[in-house]
């Protein structure tokens, strides 16, 4: 399988042809066959639980018989929530609500909205399999008409409920919440308007979800082990590392994230302050990691700090595997090998744009004390090797996880837009400011039920 991720790109390659989303039975025949193999073998997904299931259960049920139109919006902690909740949804959850009383008309299942570039370094099997299970790509910073009318036609005549992440990609936490984008209410207010001026009285509901992770006596030795890995990485020679082991657990990680944000700032020219908090140094960090990635690009990106990273990220990929060619014989020698010379040069960059991506995040990210609880750490230690990780060129894609995971899913009230009209078109940005309030609650809810049952 070609990875651009995994090597440095030497050669553009020719643009990815989609057919339309479909539901394709053949898909569901492999999911089912393959699935749950699929998420124990690279999520170490040992057991799945499912809380406030009531309110998913009947979302699905007004959904499935035309009741209502609902959106499921999707915490994205960790990356592999959308191959979980559509196994979730396909094959376990109309037995729960049938065991709970609650008959769902047909089976469920939710199409999900994912962007371009997952096709493009997922290989053959994302190519395969989204478009065969309905889910619908969209671009983060294009203009997409043709990808925007089919998610609207798909939440307006759609025969199942539509699933996106409001925090746009991977926030790397559970326990808070970095940032949400707007879309998932914009979008939803627009299909309550589009339904309204048909005279159709079908609710538009918001059905927020969140998935946590719990590790076992097993995560608290293969936790260790990570700890070691990165000790490794930090420290010049063993008897340094085994040094470190002795010191708890919050001193431990205080060292290597300093080390590590050092050799960042060396990597870029950066004299930095040491009495600074890690935070306003890690910032400047980032802005240079933009600006080289700018360089390398030739642009120059405007706007807020993810307005600028998607750009760039978008760029990358438009250099690697060219938007409109559906094949590279017809160029000649000169357009092929200059066309070779931007790709590489757009890989290199992507290296920035991945230090970039998590080093945000990390911003927000507090050493935890002690005997804060297990996955709470796992949490942590796992974002710092990532910082490892980005720091000499990898990405997302090489992350390591602590495994096996309990999952916990859990859902929370329905969020409906449609009752909210008359104050979205009296004014329309209080109206998204609110809605977007109550999502954050409603996560905020969740987090603090699971931790109150733990």
């Amino acid at each position: 399988m070609h990875k651009p991720y995994a090597k440095p790109v030497g050669k553009a390659l020719a643009d990815i042809r989609l057919h339309e989303p479909r539901i394709s039975k053949s898909a569901f025949i492999l999911i089912r066959i393959l699935g749950r193999l699929y998420l124990f073998l690279f999520y170490g997904i040992a057991r799945i639980l499912l809380r406030g299931e009531k309110d998913m259960f009947y979302a699905f049920k007004r959904a499935l018989e035309g009741d209502s139109r609902c959106i499921i919006a999707f915490r994205h902690p960790n990356g592999g929530e959308p191959q979980l909740l559509t196994w979730f949804f396909l094959f376990r959850l109309r037995a729960l609500a049938r065991r709970q009383g609650v008959k769902l008309k047909r089976h469920p299942h939710a199409v999900f909205i994912y962007g371009y570039e997952v096709v493009r370094w997922g290989g053959w099997v994302a190519r395969f399999i989204l478009p065969n299970v309905g889910a619908m790509p969209i671009h983060h910073t294009k203009m997409d008409k043709q990808g925007m009318a089919r998610i609207y036609k798909s939440i307006t005549e759609g025969r199942y409920p539509v699933a996106l992440a409001p925090e746009g990609q991977v926030s790397y936490t559970i326990e808070g919440i970095p940032r949400l984008e707007q879309g998932v209410i914009r979008i939803g207010f627009n299909a309550a308007e589009r339904l309204a001026s048909k005279g159709n009285k079908a609710p538009v509901e918001i059905l927020p979800v969140a998935i946590h992770f719990r590790f076992g006596s097993y995560g608290a030795f293969t936790i260790e082990l990570l700890i070691r890995k990165i000790e490794k990485y930090t420290s010049a020679g063993k008897d340094k590392a085994k040094e470190k082991r002795k010191l708890p657990f919050s001193k431990r990680m205080e060292i290597a994230r300093t080390y590590i944000l050092e050799i960042n700032e060396k990597r870029y020219g950066i004299k930095a302050d040491k009495n600074q908090p890690f935070e306003q140094r890690l910032d400047a960090v980032i802005n240079a990691a933009l600006e080289t990635a700018e360089r390398i690009l030739n642009l120059k990106t405007q706007g807020e700090y993810f307005s600028r990273m998607y750009t760039l990220r978008q760029a990358c990929w438009d250099r690697i595997v060219l938007p409109g060619y559906e094949t590279l014989d017809n160029m000649t020698g000169l357009e092929r090998g200059t066309a070779d010379l931007l790709a590489g040069e757009a890989w290199h960059a992507g290296r920035h744009v991945e230090l970039i991506d998590l080093s945000w995040y990390l911003r927000n990210f507090p050493i935890p004390a002690d005997d804060a609880p297990l996955h709470i750490k796992v949490e942590f230690v796992q974002n710092l090797w990532d910082f490892i990780n980005r720091s000499i060129g990898g990405a997302y894609s090489n992350r390591l996880s602590i495994l096996p995971r309990r999952v916990i899913i859990q859902s929370s009230s329905p969020i409906n837009l449609s009752s909210r009209l008359a104050d979205y078109r009296q004014d329309k940005n209080k109206a998204i400011r609110t809605a977007m309030t109550d999502l954050q609650n409603a996560y905020l809810d969740c987090i603090n039920k699971v931790n109150q049952s733990e």
